[in-house]
């Protein structure tokens, strides 16, 4: 197959990110600018201000990873660019800045599904056989998906309402714990050795889809049994001597169910599906103790594991580089009339 270097646009929540990836090389360069402290206040992402620090930022962005990778647009084959699902008004700035430079610099254009950058991340790094089970959970999509190649791929199971990062969020922030919530979560959880405090319910063990809406119910109907956290409010009452506790055997006890949910759904999926290995991608990948968990399980039943480092769990261009490089090998480019709807 002839070489091609691609650039990767990621604009799909509150990351901007390019990325240049050879299918010589492999990832040349990797940049990435967080919001976090931008959207903290809020407790969570804030639409209209995640757009435009993307459309501040982008320009500037792009540059860098050119840079990085010493090299020019002249060098560039093909402009990959995240164009669902994610927040309408930040996918717009990526696409539309994707397509014009793509335009202008007469290079080809390639639309990259979000998910599915995640679902191949794994293999930026590792050498990942196929077929395998790749298990994707970030704030935004929790997917349990069989793998069967580069670009072949089938959903086995979704959420059906939250995603697994947004309960660890959404959580974090009745805890008075801040955003993003996963990594004070997993802290908190790391003091009391990740104990099971409360038993919170795990989902329907013959349901293959997710769902963590009702946990987050539970979460808050058992605080509110235990006259510490006022309904009406969802303000907790404990005083500050007894709050530490209590965060930490929420955070804790939640850890352990999540965890517990994502194996029963692995296992679920292996009653019928023959893989060679599982991989965990997404935000919620950065979490040790569920990787932990997760490999432990994958050990027991003889398959390979893997994970991808930080920098590839967490929304990144590289991934949609890495995926819009082998769309490119593949000759499977997009026409200009792609949109953010489709």
């Amino acid at each position: 197959m002839k070489p091609h270097i691609t650039l990767g646009i990621e604009t799909s929540c509150d990351e901007t990110a390019a990325a240049i990836y050879s299918s010589e090389q492999g990832i040349l360069s990797n940049v990435l600018f967080s919001q976090i402290a931008q959207h903290h206040r809020y407790g969570g992402v804030m639409p209209e201000i995640a757009a435009r620090s993307h459309l501040e930022k982008m320009p500037l962005i792009i540059e860098q990873a050119l840079q990085k990778a010493n090299c020019s647009l002249n060098d560039i084959d093909a402009i990959a660019v995240t164009y669902k699902p994610g927040l309408p008004g930040s996918l717009l700035i990526g696409l539309c800045f994707g397509k014009a430079m793509a335009w202008a610099a007469d290079k080809k254009f390639i639309g990259v599904n979000h998910l599915e950058g995640h679902a191949f991340s794994a293999l930026i790094e590792n050498n990942v056989p196929f077929p395998h089970l790749c298990l994707t959970a970030s704030g935004g999509h929790t997917s349990l998906y069989l793998m069967h190649g580069p670009g072949n791929y089938e959903v086995l199971a979704q959420t059906r309402d939250d995603a697994a990062g947004e309960a660890f969020d959404k959580i974090a922030k009745l805890l008075g714990l801040g955003y993003p919530g996963g990594p004070i979560i997993e802290k908190l959880a790391h003091e009391v050795n990740f104990k099971d405090f409360f038993h919170y319910p795990r989902n329907n063990p013959a349901m293959i889809d997710f769902s963590f809406s009702g946990l987050k119910t539970a979460v808050l109907y058992n605080l509110v049994a235990q006259g510490i956290c006022d309904l009406s409010t969802k303000q907790l009452t404990v005083d500050a001597a007894h709050l530490h506790k209590i965060q930490q055997e929420v955070a804790s006890s939640l850890l352990v169910c999540i965890a517990d949910i994502f194996k029963q759904k692995v296992l679920l999926a292996l009653t019928h599906h023959h893989v060679k290995a599982l991989t965990f991608v997404g935000g919620v990948a950065c979490n040790k103790y569920i990787k932990n968990e997760l490999a432990q399980l994958c050990k027991k039943h003889n398959l390979l594991f893997f994970a991808p480092s930080a920098q590839y769990c967490t929304d990144n261009a590289a991934m949609i580089a890495f995926v819009g490089n082998y769309k490119a090998q593949q000759n499977k480019f997009s026409d200009w009339s792609l949109d953010i709807l489709e």
